[in-house]
């Protein structure tokens, strides 16, 4: 088991074949996080679409392992976390790749949710302000400290909330090392993994999301070199042009949904953190995490144009 920083992941083989499990992780969970049928769910219904995910293999309840889990098929090829694994690609195939993540996303988003059996997978209406809802109620159950800036980013956000600007399957989570890439070709995306955050909603939301994990702010979830924030990685600017481009979608309202990420992350790094400090967590990599909420929710008060953010703590 390598990686991750929720869902704990094993690969399992019986010397012929070979599979992922995956299960929730040690401690107790958040409501609603951490859902293995509905990351099933998903996977399954993706199998026959243009988007690639590892083939579905089987879901069980507690009564097998003492916790639900997943298993579905090892696909075999690169996953790039941090700086030192995208050092060996040439600066093209680090900018090919980038482009192809960003394509890879728009395809998603140009899935029928009906035509895959996921018409009934969320509630696409109302679906901003339940996430500025739901994870402020994250917020007040895992944060360990004072944070103004979070608490200011919530309020900014409530008011500012738009109209949605259509429905998609949303990942949640995409980013370059939620991914599974072709060693001969980084543009090629074999498989997209690590679907717990996944639901219907507004796909701009899912593009904020990935953007915002192109901010160094977002380092230290992964131990300070994220390859997603890289310098070698294209601008903001150019991956949210590749993605309207691809994607034919209006981006007038993208610094609300870049706001909307920083929040949701920093509240995902505050869980983390809260983890590691009661000794919940396993691996390395843990100690750095809870220094990333400050900076990203002031980066989500600067993305919403507030140019002069608070401190807030460390």
């Amino acid at each position: 088991m390598t990686g991750g920083r929720s869902n704990l992941t094993y690969r399992l083989t019986d010397g012929v074949s070979t599979w992922v499990l995956r299960r929730p992780p040690l401690g107790t969970l958040t409501p609603s996080a951490h859902d293995m049928a509905r990351e099933y769910r998903v996977v399954a219904a993706l199998g026959a679409s243009d988007v690639p995910v590892a083939p579905a293999v089987a879901l069980a309840d507690e009564s097998v392992i003492g916790v639900p889990f997943a298993v579905v098929g090892f696909v075999a090829g690169s996953v790039i976390a941090d700086e030192s694994e995208l050092a060996a690609l040439a600066d093209a195939d680090v900018h090919r790749c980038a482009l192809g993540l960003v394509d890879t996303l728009a395809a998603l988003h140009a899935v029928d949710p009906a035509s895959v059996g996921l018409a009934d997978f969320g509630r696409a209406e109302g679906f901003l302000r339940r996430q500025v809802r739901r994870w402020y109620g994250q917020w007040e159950r895992v944060r360990t400290r004072e944070v103004p800036d979070v608490e200011t980013l919530h309020a900014r956000l409530d008011a500012a909330c738009p109209d949605e600007s259509g429905t998609a399957i949303v990942h949640g989570d995409f980013r370059i090392d939620n991914t599974i890439l072709d060693p001969d070709d980084p543009a090629r995306i074999r498989a997209v993994v690590d679907w717990e955050m996944s639901t219907l909603g507004d796909p701009l939301a899912d593009l904020g999301v990935h953007l915002a994990y192109r901010d160094p702010a977002f380092a230290p979830i992964l131990g300070g070199a994220a390859a997603s924030t890289s310098d070698r990685m294209p601008p903001v600017a150019d991956l949210a042009e590749r993605y309207a481009r691809a994607s034919g979608r209006d981006l007038t309202d993208l610094g609300f949904h870049l706001a909307l990420a920083y929040f949701k992350i920093a509240v995902i790094a505050e869980g983390i953190h809260q983890r590691h400090e009661r000794g919940d967590t396993r691996g390395d990599g843990f100690a750095t995490v809870g220094e990333a909420t400050a900076p990203l929710a002031a980066a989500g008060l600067r993305a919403l144009g507030d140019p002069h953010p608070s401190k807030g703590q460390p």
